[in-house]
């Protein structure tokens, strides 16, 4: 039934509350409602935080938007991990009824004495529910005194009880009727790496890796060559190491360079050392390690080194199976078998994999469920306490509710990322049922009008049930617009990506501009790392400056330096008078400053000349308040790449060489 004060479309609400809505701990959760009562009488509303400690924390008063009707908002900062629920408490008014009541009647004549007397019997109520010795006390008397004192003018007993203090304290001290409480609504609070955190990937295969000059036979790369690249990754100011599937590779239906096939049946060349992710051989599964990687006493100091260096190692979770993986011959039933008798592999039209069986969950799910459950608490037991999870798409989401539900049980703080590309209803659903991180479609929005439209959509629309993480590559995708768009494509791309969204990846060979696909019109990479080793020149292309590794590393410390670009939800979109040049802000308060009205806070403008190829010179121009400033206001910035200063307002000239530097990273500097 419809409480005494209406309350509708509570927002965030996931599933009509049957799941819980998407909060990290320490960023502010937007809530908003609609709300509204018969007449013309004044309203409040409050929001009540409880938190997983069972305590509630004080309200939250919920303002009016500006410009639409009815609706109430207000951010509430979940300060601890674990399961919280919050609830709208709505009221009848009668101080603001008769604040403003008593502003009309009392200069015009009419009910004087009887407003002042209303007046006084309110504040009676509101000074009978002090508490003895409250700073309150003695504004509060004041206003009963010139409500009471017929000797003053009406202007000064008038004026009086419209003093400024007045009015916050009444504000903080409303009394409440009718009172109407919709909820408890649930949200979980993660911890800050689901929101926040730079990733980079790379094969452990080809990290250390060498060609015999004579043969021309790459020996691989072990965990413990790979944990000398850890190093590098953690100078860029990457915190999560993330590794494509590290177990053994089938050995039947093995793919080849450029994802080439056998001709012949029979065993694959020894320099096809075939794909990670058709995972399974005589070797072992999904619990084992590629014998040419080392030993799992190999892979436990790899991430003990990556600790050390402040790196969270990201272990890929595949479930598929190659041909000769134990579960084909322990569980057939796990699989699907056509009608001649074969099990069915991977195909999405044209595309196939012969190499790989996927899981058919409707056979043995209980089975299937507590064996995946098992591999995953091994590796959590061997310190990865993050998940990147393969095509979660494919699997039903009710055994990804489960899943997750049960780690997340005994242990909240891992992190599960999904990596679907696929339609938005299931990207959706999987982050509502769980998942922590989900990639995007952001390497396929390059003009500005398409991330104009993401940005505001992923900070301020699916907020509430998926996080993003902004993969500016991918070892499956390698975008035309960075094929292309030479050196300057690359800046731009890890200029959005690290700014725009607060979780961002990087696969290795970005920062050394790799960009040539297998053939025209295709994303994948020519000579693609998934099918062989890929031996790379690190400390030549940096000696020879054919890195991009500074700039990487300046976007990791912009991140960490300023908490604005720490945050999803507060994004402003601005505009330019070139349909080339991206504008959006970030803004938030100073954590260590909260509720300070003198905090000036912290906002990050960027500015992106999206053309590659072309200087573009436009004017800008901001939104002033949705940045919290004033219009007309003046400002210093700092361009954070190029260390240049300008002082700025509304409207502002810029131009962009993408030959010397694509976009301004610009931290706002205001005295107030």
């Amino acid at each position: 039934m419809v409480g005494r004060i209406p309350v509708m479309n509570v927002h965030p609400l996931v599933d009509l509350g049957r799941q819980a809505a998407k909060a990290t701990v320490g960023e502010p959760l937007p809530v908003r409602a609609t709300i509204f009562r018969e007449g013309h009488d004044r309203l409040g509303a409050d929001v009540v935080l409880t938190g997983p400690d069972g305590v509630r924390r004080p309200p939250v008063r919920m303002t009016p938007h500006p410009d639409v009707p009815d609706r109430y908002e207000a951010e509430v900062v979940p300060d601890a991990e674990g399961t919280w629920t919050f609830e709208i408490q709505a009221w009848s008014d009668p101080i603001a009824t008769w604040q403003h009541a008593a502003g009309l009647k009392i200069p015009a004549g009419v009910d004087v004495e009887l407003m002042f007397t209303e007046g006084r019997l309110l504040l009676e109520q509101v000074l009978a529910g002090l508490e003895k010795g409250s700073p309150a006390l003695p504004v509060v008397k004041a206003g009963l005194q010139a409500a009471t004192d017929t000797s003053r003018p009406v202007e000064a007993r008038l004026a009086a009880l419209q003093d400024p203090a007045l009015e916050a304290v009444l504000h903080a001290h409303p009394v409440r009727e009718l009172l109407t409480v919709e909820g408890p609504f649930p949200a979980y609070a993660d911890r800050a790496k689901a929101l926040f955190s730079s990733w980079y990937e790379f094969f452990p295969r080809s990290e250390g890796a060498v060609e015999d000059p004579l043969t021309g036979q790459v020996a691989s790369g072990t965990f413990r060559t790979a944990a000398k690249r850890l190093d590098a990754v953690a100078e860029m100011g990457f915190d999560v190491i993330y590794l494509p599937p590290i177990h053994p590779i089938g050995e039947v239906n093995r793919k080849g360079p450029n994802n080439s096939v056998l001709t012949e049946p029979g065993p694959a060349p020894e320099d096809w050392p075939g794909s990670p992710w058709a995972i399974g051989s005589r070797h072992g599964g999904h619990d084992a390690i590629h014998p040419d990687l080392g030993t799992l006493e190999d892979f436990d100091a790899f991430v003990a080194r990556a600790r050390e260096l402040g790196l969270e190692v990201a272990l890929d979770l595949a479930l598929q199976a190659a041909p000769d993986h134990p579960w084909v011959t322990s569980h057939p039933e796990w699989f699907t078998t056509r009608a001649d008798g074969t099990i069915a592999y991977a195909e999405n039209p044209p595309k196939k994999y012969q190499d790989i069986y996927p899981v058919n969950f409707d056979n043995d799910p209980e089975g299937i469920a507590q064996e995946v459950l098992r591999i995953v608490r091994h590796w959590m037991s061997h310190g990865v306490r993050i998940f990147r999870v393969d095509n979660p798409h494919t699997k039903p989401l009710r055994f990804w509710e489960w899943l997750l539900a049960e780690v997340r049980r005994t242990d909240p703080d891992v992190i599960f990322l999904s990596e679907a590309f696929t339609r938005p209803a299931m990207m959706h659903g999987l982050g509502a049922i769980g998942f922590h991180q989900s990639y995007t479609y952001f390497t396929w929005r390059t003009a500005r009008w398409e991330l104009e439209e993401y940005l505001r959509e992923l900070a301020h629309e699916s907020d509430h049930l998926m996080r993003p993480n902004f993969f500016v590559n991918t070892p499956d995708i390698l975008h035309a617009y960075l094929q292309y768009g030479g050196p300057a494509a690359f800046k731009v791309r890890a200029a959005i990506a690290a700014t725009g969204s607060p979780s961002w990846g990087v696969y290795a060979g970005y920062e050394l501009y790799e960009h040539v696909a297998v053939r025209p019109g295709s994303e994948e990479y020519l000579d693609s790392e998934k099918y062989q080793i890929r031996i790379r020149d690190w400390d030549g292309a940096a000696a020879e400056g054919r890195t991009l590794a500074p700039y990487l590393t300046r976007l990791n410390e912009i991140r960490r330096r300023h908490p604005a670009l720490q945050l999803l939800r507060n994004v402003a979109i601005h505009s330019s008078d070139d349909e080339n040049i991206l504008v959006f802000s970030k803004t938030c308060a100073d954590p260590q400053r909260p509720g300070d009205p003198e905090d000036p806070g912290d906002t990050v403008i960027v500015v992106v000349n999206l053309d590659p190829h072309g200087t573009r010179e436009t004017t800008v121009h901001l939104d002033l308040p949705a940045m919290g400033m004033d219009v007309g206001e003046v400002f210093g910035v700092h361009d954070e790449i190029t260390g240049q200063d300008w002082t700025w307002s509304q409207h502002n000239y810029v131009r962009l060489d993408p030959a010397h530097e694509p976009a301004h990273i610009l931290s706002v500097r205001r005295t107030r």
